[in-house]
């Protein structure tokens, strides 16, 4: 394994575990996943860039363009989550009531 490939697998792992053991927050949460998301796009860019391979070139694109629509909702999700809420703390939300 190269030092990039480390480096990139290291950048998503930190991710998911933030993700799995810091639930405080929605914008902990959402940043976690968008670590997740940007090391998925430089690994994919590395990776069709060492493929010499022009098949490959749309993914990293694609996959930003899902990552700035996850974001966007994730982004909407928070704002509507603080203004009916109050606060963003994953545990002051209840999901049984409508």
């Amino acid at each position: 394994m190269t030092p990039a490939h480390f480096a990139f697998s290291c950048t998503f792992i930190l991710g998911l575990m933030g993700l799995a053991f810091n639930r405080a927050h929605l914008l902990s949460a959402l940043l976690c996943l968008e670590g997740m998301m940007l090391s998925l796009f430089i690994a994919f860019s590395l990776w069709t860039l060492q493929l010499d391979s022009s098949n490959f070139s749309t993914s990293p694109m694609l996959l930003l363009a899902f990552s700035a629509c996850e974001a966007s909702a994730g982004l909407a999700l928070l704002v509507a989550t603080a203004r009916t809420h109050g606060t963003d703390r994953l545990q002051s939300l209840n999901l049984l009531q409508c």
